[in-house]
């Protein structure tokens, strides 16, 4: 049995569908797309269906990506759509309800944040609703499992009748529009409330004050979670496990086999592959990232990061784009990849290249935040914090001077500010869970293959003799020994990869600076190469590359020089 979950963005649709599946799903990149769907297994009276949660979408005209793929998995069919409806905004979700309904699939409405509608003063006639939508209505609080029994009790029930949904003639956009407002007031009664806590609470967090202060303890509040929290899981937990037990193990097992030699050095030396394949990726790597998740996450649940989206509107249009932009610019934070492709949202193409190629330039993934933190952390706090006060001016000063070269106009904030709302703990371990399963997929093998030549350039001796080449550039410019050459190679398979073989040299403050600042700017890696290529064709991919190395190399260089005239 096949069905569909579908719906607005932040509706609940992840909630709903975390609590019907379970911690058992599988997310996936449509074919021939992008675009991201997750689906899993629902078994209910001893029946199993797969549940697939279609990306959200506020329309079935597809004019998005996202659009596409919401209409290409109707026109393949399913047993039953499953349709959640927000009851605080009844109007908006209608327009898709009987955009679904010309599709003639069996349909049954779940209508969601019914608590949520009452504290608002919001009523809902569901019965009124149902007649006429002519499909069942269920109303639904997903948080606390309300009425989900009821909704897999009608899906399943028109699944095995197989009945068809009621085809409607389709309708005008003009048309649809004056249906939603005859249905809408026909069902819905709104009387005055006075505002609870959290309403005003989200009203304040999008207004300078108090939102401002707000936003600045969150953002404090999320680095310590993710700098502290990270630092302790490695010390108290995961380096002990490494270094005493794992490294002393793995050293017996291939000494008892292997010989001295290359083989061996490659295995289990200074880059070892069985060695650094797991303290890098796990001990060094993985904390910083898992709780990166945990506050993106928990950000995006609670409904926080559009509001700070239009908090910082005015900022960001200094530098040629608009505050909903600060979305993909903050996932930009965890991985180059998704910010990239979230810049399909941006109202203007001019937009969407100023954040692609700031994302490229100057925001550290959380891999190498991670790597930063473990090279810093320890030896020099005062440099990590000027690396990150260094990528958040080349941001604003960087936006400044594309929104100068790229023609094309900003469009104002228009943007959806959903409920804030204490998110779900089932629904965001399972979000996290999907994301860290992502990342440990994506970039382990990558690192493992850049560990390899690593490995292999060093034992080989292939670093000493490009090494001397590089010498005028890396040792007379950038003032680094010519290791760092090592670094300069293996970034294009992984930023960290840019940064975690300065680990094993021993490095002065400025050298540390100088060798930081160009890991920052450098090259981004081969899957975001991949990702610039396909969204902007091989000439813009080129172009911002070809920026970023430069600009590694020139503002390294001048760090370099500048502050050598006064040491």
């Amino acid at each position: 049995m096949r069905i569909l979950l579908m719906g607005n963005p932040n509706v609940g649709k992840s909630v709903i569908f975390s609590k019907l599946t379970g911690r058992e799903v599988l997310a996936a990149n449509y074919a021939g797309t992008t675009v991201t769907y997750t689906q899993g297994k629902v078994n209910f009276k001893g029946q199993e269906a797969v549940l697939i949660d279609v990306p959200g979408t506020y329309s079935l005209e597809a004019t998005s990506c996202a659009e596409e793929v919401a209409v290409d998995f109707l026109q393949q069919g399913a047993h039953v759509v499953m349709c959640v409806l927000d009851a605080t905004n009844l109007e908006r979700n209608l327009n898709l309800a009987l955009q679904l309904q010309e599709f003639g699939l069996p349909v049954v409405f779940a209508l969601n944040l019914v608590d949520v509608a009452e504290r608002k003063g919001i009523t809902i006639e569901v019965a009124a609703l149902e007649k006429e939508l002519g499909a069942p209505v269920i109303p639904t609080v997903a948080i606390r499992n309300v009425g989900l029994r009821e909704l897999l009790e009608q899906a399943y029930g028109l699944a095995e009748a197989c009945c068809a949904g009621e085809k409607k003639v389709a309708m005008t956009q003009g048309e649809r529009w004056q249906e939603v407002g005859r249905i809408a007031e026909n069902v819905q009664r709104v009387e005055h409330r006075h505002p609870t806590f959290w309403e005003k609470l989200g009203d304040q967090m999008i207004m300078p004050f108090p939102g401002l202060p707000i936003a600045v303890l969150v953002m404090a509040a999320a680095l310590g979670v993710v700098v502290g929290g990270g630092k302790a899981l490695r010390s108290l937990l995961l380096l002990p496990l490494i270094n005493d037990l794992y490294m002393p193990f793995i050293y017996r097992v291939i000494s008892g086999f292997v010989p001295e030699g290359m083989l061996r050095n490659v295995l289990v030396g200074e880059y070892g592959v069985l060695i650094k394949g797991i303290e890098w990726p796990f001990a060094l790597i993985l904390p910083y990232v898992f709780l990166f998740y945990i506050v993106l996450s928990f950000l995006e649940d609670s409904g926080y990061l559009p509001r700070l989206a239009v908090l910082v509107d005015g900022v960001l249009a200094r530098i040629g784009i608009q505050g909903g932009n600060i979305i993909p610019i903050f996932m930009g934070y965890g991985c180059a990849v998704p910010a990239i492709l979230g810049t399909r949202a941006a109202t203007t193409f001019k937009e969407r290249l100023i954040v692609t190629s700031l994302v490229s330039l100057a925001i550290p993934c959380v891999s190498q935040t991670a790597a930063f933190i473990a090279l810093l952390g320890a030896q020099s706090a005062l440099v990590l914090v000027l690396v990150y006060l260094i990528s958040m001016g080349s941001i604003i000063f960087g936006g400044m001077i594309l929104n100068r070269m790229i023609p094309g106009k900003t469009d104002p904030i228009l943007l959806e500010v959903p409920n804030l709302l204490k998110p779900d703990r089932k629904a965001l371990i399972n979000k996290i869970t999907i994301r860290t399963r992502h990342f440990l997929m994506e970039a382990e093998i990558p690192m493992l293959l850049g560990i390899g030549v690593a490995a292999l350039v060093a034992e080989t001796g292939f670093l000493a003799y490009v090494s001397v080449y590089a010498e005028p550039l890396v040792a007379g410019w950038l003032g680094l020994p010519g290791e760092i050459t090592l670094s300069l190679i293996l970034g294009i398979v992984r930023r960290e990869l840019a940064v975690l073989p300065m680990l094993e040299m021993d490095l002065t403050t400025l050298q540390l600076l100088v060798g930081s600042v160009v890991a920052l700017f450098y090259l981004p890696c081969i899957s975001v190469l991949g990702v610039l290529v396909k969204e902007f064709g091989l000439k813009l991919a080129a172009s911002i590359s070809i920026a970023t190395i430069v600009a590694a190399l020139f503002f390294g260089g001048v760090i370099n020089q500048v502050v050598s005239l006064f040491i």
